[in-house]
């Protein structure tokens, strides 16, 4: 249901492809309105959890994810404008601007969420080693779909004063605005793990790298174009404001460097189906929060697998709450470590030992969305249905028990087994797999066993 429409000062800043430096540049243009007196909301389009890190180091504000995939449309919708509460919206976008799902399709592209949200895009084109060429690249991008929405560009990795010229003129019949050239430097590069950059929570040179490259590079940006392309944005309706229900349970959640993957649209809907959240660090804690339930997200836990090894409390303490069939739900990183061990770097390191499986790293990456069928009644669902969600590792489960149920059937997506994902154990499900809890009941499942929990 909508109650009116709002008028958010928006923007999409796009790439051409992967590693143009978007994540450096949208973080640049935040510093650059920042330091003009605006507070600014960050979003990032797809299902990533770490470049969402350096937004947020910046802006100072929680980053939102906006991914139709997992969303849908109209969710996707909703939580952009719920969420637009600064006075700009900067979305970074993800992959090419055009590169969809399924190869051949715009669904779930960058351009295919700058046209739900009706927003003006901004793309970030990769000038080394091409000079007039640039132009016809540009006029590509423009002219690929009948309203491609871009109105501006920006030039990174400029070589020269001359390489600066040759670009600049060859733009000049595009009459598209050149809004930042920004120089060729090393130091602007930042930190990468397989094919992301490291979470700022996990590294603080990461947090204050990123802050110097916003700062240095909003020089080369012309911020007060910028801010006139957000002039008079088109409406979007507002939708009706959900309140929270009373408090009636706590989860505790875990976050610090090895578990820090977690959309903050799923925290908020455990929160608004009236759970209080608290927070621990399977590394650093001695015991569990006081709470009915727990969620593990995912993260890097073969990082600090020695870290996590010797706190052999924490290990004990989570074995026996699920022990006890008191609700946990853990995702990627949360499922391995639940297994018995993690193999990293030539090294077993012990892990809680929930499920009896082991975790081994591997070379391949498995990056999927995923899709399937609910086929086992679990702590997020209490009946069988469609699911979508998404997968991304660098691991897989040996030696599974043949005794482990699978909760997950599906039809898109590795898994942890045979195209099957989510491991059952007692009142645990683990699995590879990341769920937008928006997308069906899953908050009001959880925080429901964890007060049955509570009375148990």
């Amino acid at each position: 249901m909508y109650t009116c429409e709002l008028k958010i000062p928006r923007l999409v800043l796009a790439g051409t492809t992967s590693g143009v430096g978007k994540t450096s540049i949208t973080c640049a243009i935040i510093y650059g309105l920042k330091k003009r007196g605006y507070s600014v909301q960050p979003f990032k389009v797809g299902p990533d959890y770490i470049d969402p890190s350096y937004l947020t180091t910046v802006s100072k504000k929680d980053t939102y994810n906006l991914d139709v995939w997992l969303m849908g449309k109209d969710q996707l919708l909703e939580s952009f404008v719920t969420n637009s509460n600064s006075d700009i919206s900067i979305i970074e976008g993800v992959m090419g601007y055009y590169d969809g799902y399924g190869g051949n399709s715009n669904f779930a592209s960058t351009h295919h969420v700058s046209s739900i949200t009706k927003s003006p895009v901004i793309l970030v084109l990769d000038a080394s080693k091409t000079a007039r060429s640039i132009a016809a690249t540009a006029l590509g991008f423009v002219k690929f779909h009948s309203n491609s929405r871009i109105k501006g560009v920006i030039l990174n990795n400029i070589a020269s004063k001359k390489h600066e010229f040759l670009c600049r003129q060859a733009l000049e019949n595009t009459k598209l605005p050149i809004l930042g050239i920004i120089p060729k430097n090393t130091e602007f590069d930042l930190q990468s793990r397989h094919l992301g950059l490291i979470p700022t929570i996990e590294n603080i040179s990461a947090e204050q790298k990123i802050k110097q490259v916003a700062k240095t590079i909003s020089d080369y940006l012309d911020i007060e174009k910028i801010i006139k392309i957000l002039h008079d944005p088109i409406p979007l309706k507002n939708p009706e404001k959900k309140y929270s229900k009373k408090i009636k349970t706590t989860i505790g959640i875990a976050l610090d460097n090895s578990f820090n993957f977690y959309y903050r649209g799923n925290l908020e809907a455990l929160r608004q189906e009236g759970a209080n959240l608290k927070f621990f660090s399977p590394i650093k804690d001695s015991k569990l929060p006081k709470c009915d339930g727990l969620y593990i997200g995912g993260g890097f836990p073969e990082v600090l697998g020695k870290n996590l090894e010797k706190n052999q409390v924490m290990r004990k303490k989570i074995k026996e709450f699920s022990e006890n069939n008191q609700p946990i739900y853990a995702e990627c990183g949360g499922l391995m470590y639940l297994t018995k061990s993690i193999d990293y770097g030539k090294k077993k390191y012990r892990m809680s030992g929930v499920f009896d499986a082991e975790t081994i790293m591997t070379k391949k990456m498995k990056l999927n969305y995923t899709k399937g069928k609910i086929i086992s009644t679990n702590v997020l669902a209490n009946k069988k249905h469609q699911f979508q969600g998404h997968e991304f590792h660098y691991s897989k489960l040996d030696n599974v028990s043949s005794d482990l149920k699978f909760a997950y059937e599906l039809k898109i997506g590795d898994g942890i087994k045979n195209h099957l994902d989510g491991l059952l154990q007692d009142n645990t499900l683990a699995s590879y797999g990341h769920l937008y809890f928006k997308s069906s009941d899953y908050s009001k499942i959880f925080v429901e066993n964890c007060i049955h929990s509570s009375r148990s």
